[in-house]
């Protein structure tokens, strides 16, 4: 169940909106203005990968108090994020579905069990959803490397009853190492590898050892998220021993390489079938040619999800997967 105010996010009145129904609650005249405006805002810029979206928040924001703002995604998952937040404030369009191709995925799961980890999960968008019961309330662990992030992460946890683990820590080869976290932006941050423990430095944690530490159950398959910023050959290479198992790992291919180095590493070194998401057709297909995603890749600016299996079982429920929204 939900919780209806978490700490951290108090205050005289719960600014709040509903997803599925439109409903904004807590809101006086300007905070309606500046939804309105920042709706608006998503809908002009969302052909163009929301590119000059982040000004606009930003403009927005000056008209309203600084406070939180929180999503109601469904009946059993709330997300709190910044009102007017340059990244996820794009929510308030309710035909805008964020990383469409999770969602188809995630929700044709729904019945089966398996173990959830969200690497890179930011304010934890995918763990709350995961983990609620319309996802079939699955065994969730989420790791964000920023420690501003994880403060975030850590609010939305609460909200949502701490029905999901969290660790403040960066996905990588091995564990027991530390980096220091660089960038400004909560979605495009950076890693610095760092010879000891220094002030503000965050410890490392591999995708095996999560294994080994009982925080992934071992008895259930596997669905690993992928999204660590120029970090992903690393998470990759210290998760053989996951991926032996009943697993899909989604990677996330930014818009700006062009070498497609990571569905190339998944492919050549750790013989997996890619499978991508069909906006047109609205379900997956096989990635029978890595150079397909040069058109895909439709912006630079874009990050773009492959998923990537051995299982017979995930290939199938990749396969028979569809999009029922819009």
């Amino acid at each position: 169940m939900v919780t209806s105010l978490a700490s951290g996010v108090a205050a005289e009145r719960v600014l709040a909106f509903d997803r599925e129904s439109g409903m904004l609650t807590g809101a006086g005249v300007i905070d309606r203005v500046a939804v309105l405006a920042l709706q608006a805002g998503s809908v002009l810029t969302r052909p163009y990968g929301h590119r000059g979206y982040r000004l606009g928040c930003q403009l927005v924001a000056t008209a309203v108090a600084n406070r939180d703002i929180i999503f109601r995604l469904n009946e059993d998952a709330a997300f709190a994020i910044p009102f007017c937040g340059g990244y996820w404030s794009r929510m308030l369009n309710r035909r805008y579905y964020y990383e469409e191709e999770i969602e188809v995925f995630l929700r044709s799961a729904a019945d089966l069990r398996y173990s959830f980890v969200d690497c890179g999960a930011n304010f934890g968008y995918w763990s709350v959803l995961a983990s609620s019961r319309p996802y079939g309330r699955q065994p969730t662990v989420a790791v964000e490397a920023s420690p501003e992030n994880a403060k975030r992460l850590k609010t939305n946890a609460l909200l949502n009853s701490n029905r999901f683990r969290w660790l403040n820590a960066a996905i990588g080869a091995k564990a027991g190492d530390f980096v220091r976290i660089t960038g400004t932006r909560h979605e495009a941050l950076g890693t610095l590898a760092l010879a000891h423990n220094e002030p503000d430095a965050v410890p490392t944690v591999s995708l095996d050892s999560l294994l080994a530490d009982g925080l992934i159950d071992a008895s259930l398959p596997g669905v690993i998220k992928l999204d660590v910023e120029g970090m992903e050959l690393e998470a990759l290479r210290g998760s053989e021993g996951l991926m032996q198992r009943d697993c899909v790992v989604i990677c996330e291919e930014h818009g700006s390489n062009r070498t497609h180095g990571i569905t190339r590493h998944l492919i050549n070194e750790m013989s997996l079938r890619i499978f991508v998401f069909d906006p047109n057709r609205r379900r997956f297909t096989w990635l029978d040619d890595v150079e397909r995603l040069d058109r895909i890749k439709k912006h630079a600016w874009v990050g773009y999800n492959v998923f990537a299996t051995s299982s017979p079982l995930w290939e199938a429920r990749l396969l028979s997967a569809t999009w029922r929204y819009r």
